[in-house]
């Protein structure tokens, strides 16, 4: 069972949900609770005039309860959604490797993204293809979620997708495969300054990013800025591994487990020794603004960007007897001075909002570096 730093971002969106009835509690309380919750279970199946179906009431329940803790940072997953939620944490999936949004008057679906190798590339769809047809079936009045779920199926089976690319109507049969979401996606910007941006810090997060800070090296970068906006957290493994990268001999990692015990992760002697900046935003939860803070702890990057929200404490998942999750908080972490950030947050060193439409368009990441407020600002700063 791996300890995430988490907020669980568009997923928390869509499914922020609690725990289910058989929390740890003593044996009188647990028996007392569930012979209620059961009670009125049965009462509504019995007289209540509408239908309500079971597993819908539990998991109600099951999400008033985590609720009822007043911790906005443990969530339940339902059982039909742990999939997913594997998915997710894995950064990859079984599909044909498209990223799709609403197009305007429910024309249909934008291919905003099509995964480098991925089967959708191999079959021939590119970016702007209108989807507007899934096994033959006109998804122009459905949901994004409903369409995720038609085109996402089993390893190796073949889909048929049907595109609209300007005035053609064009047909697809594309193989699914598990496909694997970039983690860390860089680029080299003026005055040999290194962009890394890194999505979040689950499953492949260090070896990408520290992967991508050594192709950047290698391309003449003489100073780095990583980019965590929007970035949900993740592993704390993960972090650790990235920051012993980055950073020199010392302790990185601080955590108290809900039992009082303490686990101290230290960095060795090998660190790059180069200027670094972190941009931040108030998207930026959990390891992310671990990540920034702990850098400018050892004075080794500048903070650029807005405020975040301010995480401090550490998740573990816990798989329930019927197929559901509960991501609950059981400790509390501290950034190498010793900081909990919880309610806190990071203020920048250098503070720069921007407009509605510049954050929109940061968020889906159609904004070039050159015009990017924050961007530029980091490397002035690094000049």
């Amino acid at each position: 069972m791996k300890e995430k730093l988490l907020h669980f971002g568009s997923y928390v969106l869509v499914a922020m949900l609690s725990t289910i009835l058989t929390l740890a509690l003593t044996t009188t309380e647990t028996d007392r609770n569930t012979g209620k919750l059961a009670e009125l279970e049965a009462l509504i199946e019995e007289k209540f005039i509408g239908e309500a179906e079971g597993t819908l009431l539990e998991d109600a329940a099951a999400d008033a309860m985590v609720k009822a803790t007043g911790d906005r940072w443990s969530y339940y997953i339902p059982a039909s959604e742990y999939q997913q939620y594997q998915e997710q944490m894995a950064n990859a999936y079984v599909g044909v490797g498209i990223t799709i949004q609403q197009a305007e008057e429910q024309m249909g679906f934008l291919i905003i993204d099509v995964t480098p190798g991925g089967p959708a590339e191999e079959a021939g769809l590119l970016v702007k293809d209108l989807l507007v047809e899934v096994e033959g079936r006109d998804v122009r009045e459905m949901k994004t979620t409903e369409v995720r779920d038609l085109i996402r199926g089993k390893e190796s089976s073949l889909i048929a997708l049907t595109v609209q690319r300007g005035e053609e109507r064009l047909n697809f049969s594309v193989e699914r495969r598990t496909v694997e979401t970039p983690v860390a996606t860089y680029t080299l910007l003026e005055d040999n300054v290194g962009l890394v941006t890194i999505e979040n810090f689950d499953s492949r997060c260090a070896e990408e990013s520290i992967a991508a800070i050594k192709a950047l090296l290698e391309q003449g970068a003489e100073k780095l800025i990583f980019d965590v906006r929007h970035n949900p957290g993740g592993y704390a493994d993960e972090l650790v591994e990235l920051l012993d990268y980055l950073l020199p001999e010392g302790e990185v990692f601080h955590t108290i487990r809900y039992d009082g015990k303490e686990n101290v992760n230290m960095s060795d002697a090998d660190y790059l020794d180069i200027p670094m900046a972190v941009l931040v935003n108030a998207g930026s939860y959990s390891a992310a603004e671990f990540f920034a803070a702990a850098l400018r702890d050892y004075e080794a990057g500048i903070v650029v960007g807005e405020q975040t929200v301010g995480k401090g404490y550490y998740q573990s998942t816990y798989r329930l007897s019927d197929g559901s999750a509960v991501s609950l908080s059981i400790g509390e972490y501290f950034t190498p001075t010793g900081q909990n950030l919880a309610e806190v947050g990071i203020t920048p060193d250098i503070v720069v909002p921007v407009e509605e439409q510049t954050a929109l368009d940061i968020y889906y990441g159609t904004l070039d570096p050159s015009e990017d407020p924050q961007i530029q600002a980091a490397i002035k700063a690094l000049k």
